[in-house]
């Protein structure tokens, strides 16, 4: 992914944030889950940043938008390797929530058994699980001009979770604190940042502190 082989040093794993290292063949492990894509370091809120974190996409990178009133970019997540590519993304956005205080959001895209959006849901598994398509969905949003049904999925109650697919792969958002789950009642409208001329004039704003390569979330 990155030329700059100390972001990779950095890398950890996408499902528990613990360290990773690379085998003589080139693959990826944690001592805990076995082998994995290597999650680097958030990329920055910045027009560089973003660059750096499209490179070898291969799985959308999700943003609202319009962004919602007082709403600002925080940061981006990439989940893959220099073989395959960027199989999980990550975009972080944080503004006045509805209630007293800020609020975040992050918007994560990525193939079956990546486990980055599990891992900031909090959840222990690689995927939603059977709330992800369990009755009538609880929220909306369009992603790329098309639906996208979301299902409220169980977790820590510092958080919501929501969890569909789209274009192939899951979609989750998840949003801090937990009231700042109404947001996606209000039908967000999500665009895909690797879109051919894309050319936004993103506003930016300090770094999203979920997403600290830790593993706290």
């Amino acid at each position: 992914m990155s030329s700059d082989p100390a972001p990779r040093s950095r890398a950890v794993c996408p499902r528990c944030g613990g360290p990773v290292a690379a085998s003589p063949d080139g693959e990826w492990g944690c001592s805990l889950h076995g082998p994995v894509l290597p999650l680097d370091p958030p990329c920055p809120p910045s027009t560089e940043g973003l660059q750096e974190a499209l490179r070898g996409a291969r799985v959308p990178f999700w943003l609202p938008w319009p962004l919602p009133s007082g709403w600002l970019v925080t940061g981006f997540l990439r989940a893959g390797d220099e073989r395959s590519g960027v199989r999980g993304s990550g975009v972080a956005v944080s503004g006045p929530g509805l209630a007293a205080g800020p609020a975040d959001m992050l918007l994560v895209a990525e193939e079956v058994g990546v486990g980055l959006g599990a891992h900031y849901a909090g959840l222990p598994g690689l995927d939603p699980g059977p709330a992800a398509d369990d009755g009538p969905p609880h929220a909306k949003v369009t992603a790329d001009g098309r639906p996208v049904p979301l299902w409220a999925v169980p977790g820590p109650s510092d958080r919501a979770v929501y969890a569909g697919e789209a274009m192939g792969r899951w979609l989750w958002a998840v949003l801090w604190p937990a009231d700042a789950g109404v947001m996606l009642l209000d039908h967000l409208q999500l665009i895909d940042l690797r879109a051919p001329g894309m050319d936004l004039d993103l506003p930016y704003g300090a770094p999203c502190p979920w997403l600290a390569p830790s593993g706290d979330a």
